[in-house]
């Protein structure tokens, strides 16, 4: 007689955690593109001042040039801005308005919008 000997019994094999760790670093590099670091500035730009929506005041037009800016049409120095606008302020919450001429760049026109908030305007309106 023979005896059935049944066949050893085979050891499980252990899953392998190399997909795995290749899909987490996947996701991380993902979400590290996806991600936005560091906040975005903003600066304020706010309509017509008067209660009707009308504007009050000596005339306050900064033309934002490619090379330069124009103050009421005139031609002056960028560093020399803010103290010729106090000239023309009544008090520093007065109506700025801000135009773009002659193909100035978006980025121009926010660096002197810079420029005078930081010199203590902040009440900028910006035109067409």
């Amino acid at each position: 007689m023979t005896t059935l000997s049944l066949p050893a019994p085979r050891r499980s094999r252990r899953p392998s955690l190399t997909p795995m760790i290749d899909v987490v670093f996947l996701l991380l590099v993902f979400f590290m593109l996806a991600s936005r670091f560091g906040a975005e500035g903003a600066i304020a730009i706010s309509g017509a001042t008067g209660a009707d929506g009308s504007y009050d005041g000596p005339p306050r037009l900064v033309d934002v040039l490619p090379e330069g800016v124009l103050l009421n049409g005139s031609d002056i120095r960028e560093e020399t801005l803010a103290t010729q606008l106090r000239k023309l302020m009544q008090n520093p919450g007065d109506t700025i308005v801000l135009r773009a001429r002659d193909g100035a760049q978006v980025q121009r026109v926010v660096d002197v919008m810079q420029v005078l908030s930081d010199a203590g305007y902040p009440a900028l309106v910006l035109v067409d």
